[in-house]
């Protein structure tokens, strides 16, 4: 009898198995290999490494939130601060702060008031902006529609150059330079148009509302113009084009796909302006005429603004009249900030403009 081959203690050894590498669901097909320890995947579809999820994108995240809280922080600590100086020359005041158009901070009993200052603020920066705003818009329209642009650049460039200039040559310029011929158009039309109470009055003439809204004109002219002239350059090509097609004349095609859209951006650059001219100080110092009072008359000397006020009167100012300086301060910082919100939101207004801006 021949040898018995000896059994092995493993019940599945002479088996036919299948490796781990190799295994497989009845009728699934062919599975991945799965990789080995020390192995790495080519490809995506694994989470980030902690490092690169918590890295750069949140320190950048992190960077971006501390910039936008601490330019709230400051205007908060400027309207504390304002307001912790203005209260003790608002509590020695013995008329209302509000309506009062007299300005004696410094005397025994003081008495002084914000109306005749909020109103010459407001009125020459209103005027200044009927001026400014249709030559801007001409101006920005023949840039971006009209003009070669050989001619369109260089003639930008020294538009947005006058935004470099500062307001005390404006002020210096307007006094010495601007006045005469303005006094002279002044008595022009006191004389053809004196029954119109805007022009009305005896003289004497030149540091005026009119002076000052002319200077100021001039200086909110570059902004209006370039923020402007981008809008209407970020038309869709597509609407003008379209426009053309239908048979509409260059002007046609402007009034009916350039401004309608460019009309958010108009309206915010317009308020910027404003806001850049309510918040002008030497240039109003240098051509109104520092006269407490409230009047339409736009070409009699006189008109005052808050601005200019605390740059006249700063200087001679006792603790009473300081801290009246700073309550007057404080109302123009209310209407500025008032004046740029309401930019902003009309610049979010309209979702097509937010989108072509970014």
């Amino acid at each position: 009898m021949g040898d018995i081959p000896s059994r092995s203690a493993n019940p599945n050894a002479g088996v036919p198995t299948v490796t781990v590498r190799h295994s497989r669901d009845a009728g699934g097909g062919v599975s991945p290999i799965p990789p080995d320890d020390d192995l790495r995947p080519l490809g995506g579809g694994g989470a980030l490494p902690k490092k690169a999820r918590f890295g750069m994108e949140a320190g950048f995240r992190g960077l971006s939130t501390a910039a936008g809280a601490m330019v709230l922080v400051i205007i908060v600590a400027i309207a504390i601060f304002l307001i912790s100086k203005a209260i003790p020359a608002l509590r020695a005041d013995d008329a209302n702060f509000l309506t009062t158009k007299e300005w004696f901070p410094n005397d025994a009993n003081p008495r002084f008031g914000i109306a005749a200052l909020a109103f010459g603020t407001v009125l020459s920066s209103i005027i200044a902006l009927i001026i400014a705003v249709p030559v801007a818009l001409g101006i920005a329209l023949f840039l971006s529609h009209y003009a070669p642009k050989r001619l369109a650049t260089p003639l930008g460039f020294a538009i947005d150059l006058l935004a470099a200039v500062p307001s005390v040559v404006f002020g210096l310029w307007g006094r010495d330079v601007f006045r005469a011929p303005v006094t002279d158009f002044s008595v022009w039309l006191n004389h053809y148009f004196g029954w119109i109470p805007l022009f009305g009055g005896d003289g004497p003439f030149g540091r005026s509302i009119m002076l000052g809204s002319l200077v100021l004109a001039i200086m909110v002219l570059p902004i209006v113009t370039s923020l402007s002239r981008e809008v209407f350059q970020q038309t869709p090509g597509m609407n003008e084009e379209a426009a053309l097609a239908l048979g509409a004349t260059k002007w046609e095609m402007i009034r009916t796909s350039v401004l309608p859209y460019g009309k958010p951006g108009v309206i915010a650059a317009v308020m910027l302006g404003l806001g850049r001219a309510l918040g002008e100080t030497i240039a109003l110092a240098l051509t109104l005429g520092t006269v407490f009072n409230i009047s339409f008359n736009l070409i009699e000397n006189g008109g005052n603004s808050i601005a200019a006020n605390i740059a006249n009167t700063f200087g001679e100012a006792n603790s009473t009249g300081r801290g009246a300086l700073i309550a007057s301060g404080l109302v123009l910082f209310a209407i500025t900030l008032v004046v740029n919100m309401a930019a902003r939101a009309i610049i979010y207004r309209r979702r097509e403009f937010r989108d072509s801006a970014a």
